[in-house]
């Protein structure tokens, strides 16, 4: 009989927050910024260190310093879940949704990298491989794009044999509706189109946008409306074309978000963001939802983090290759994967995550 592996203690936690600014300005249907802050976290266990980390205010790194630090260290490496359930705890009385989710993202995907290289496996291994590649979707085109910026990215995509783009909308109907137009002649027929609103719209302008948007076959738009009106998404997605996915999603913190969404029927696709929703623990209990609700998931953002979870999730339909933050991982880490013939395949002579942190550049970012 093989000896029981002893317990691992957690040794250290260590953690950085990193803005870096973007190439451009940027904006989407709600919303408009000039760079993006990144949380990292490192924890020490058994001569071995995992990654994690977060898109999240500075203010989380501090959380994660005074407050979850203390909760972590000393626990068992191996217990993964037993830790994620110790922060949750230690945050009752701060609130769970925002920051606090945030937060315990970041540590919680250190963890699980932590466990994978302890074990010496692949992160996708640990989790239960179920499938070789993860397709994605090339996902930018702000609203503050001229339009020869716009049709440039979308075209870079697919000559890289990305089959689906997404564009920002919201500022203005007519000139969305324009943008798709331009949009649809440049990527020609077979490549999907997805438009995202952010919210922006009020229900029955964005129904109107919905069937204005199917002579260029667009088949996906995201929150439409705004992602806490689930009575307003279930109206769209009701009377959209047959063809178009309603889908949101990516601001769940928990399970019961999740459940709330997907029990009144409001999306056709599921989108989680294991850098919100309590890391990947959290992503791993929106899964089965979808599952027992017949909806598919898709991650939301951080590519290189949601590689391997999105290989191990029999509900997933691809990931947001989103281009701000490919740009970031790209800068920050080796180890990133790049896409072939529009998907991300897994290093698997890697353990954990197979990412590890370029220090040296990072110090020019530092908060």
């Amino acid at each position: 009989m093989t000896p029981r592996r002893g317990k691992v203690p957690i040794e250290d936690l260590r953690v950085s927050a990193l803005t870096i600014p973007t190439e451009t300005p940027e904006a989407d249907g709600t919303y408009e910024w000039d760079s993006t802050t990144i949380v990292i976290v490192e924890v020490t266990a058994g001569g071995k260190q995992g990654l994690g980390y977060t898109y999240a205010d500075s203010a989380t790194a501090k959380l994660i310093e005074d407050k979850l630090k203390e909760v972590v260290v000393g626990n068992d490496a191996m217990s993964v879940t037993a830790t994620w359930t110790a922060m949750l705890g230690s945050i009752r009385n701060l609130g769970r949704p925002g920051i606090c989710a945030m937060a315990i993202s970041a540590v919680d995907t250190a963890l699980w990298d932590l466990k994978a290289r302890l074990l010496d496996v692949p992160l996708v291994t640990l989790f239960g491989q179920v499938c070789d590649t993860l397709p994605i979707y090339g996902s930018g085109g702000f609203t503050n794009y001229s339009n020869e910026q716009l049709l440039k990215q979308l075209r870079d995509w697919v000559e890289q044999g990305i089959s689906r783009v997404k564009i920002k909308i919201g500022r203005d109907a007519t000139v969305d509706r324009q943008r798709v137009a331009a949009a649809r002649k440049a990527i020609g027929e077979n490549v999907g189109l997805f438009v995202d609103a952010n919210g922006a719209c009020s229900r029955k302008q964005a129904l109107a946008q919905a069937r204005a948007f199917e002579e260029f076959n667009v088949n996906w738009f995201e929150e439409p409306v705004s992602s806490d009106d689930l009575e307003g998404l279930r109206f769209i997605r009701d009377r959209a074309p047959a063809a178009m996915d309603i889908t949101a999603g990516e601001y769940g913190y928990d399970i019961d978000y999740f459940r709330r969404m997907l029990d009144v029927g409001a999306v056709d696709v599921l989108q989680a963001d294991a850098t919100r929703c309590c890391g990947f623990t959290g992503f791993l209990q929106a899964a089965p939802l979808c599952d027992a609700h017949h909806v598919q998931l898709s991650s939301h953002c951080a590519p290189a983090l949601h590689l391997h979870i999105g290989c191990a999730t029999p509900a997933i339909r691809h990931a947001e290759y989103f281009h701000d933050h490919v740009r970031i991982e790209r800068m920050l880490f080796d180890g990133v994967v790049e896409p072939i013939e529009g998907a991300l395949k897994p290093d698997l002579s890697q353990p954990g995550l197979g990412l590890t942190l370029k220090r040296a550049d990072t110090q020019k970012f530092a908060i």
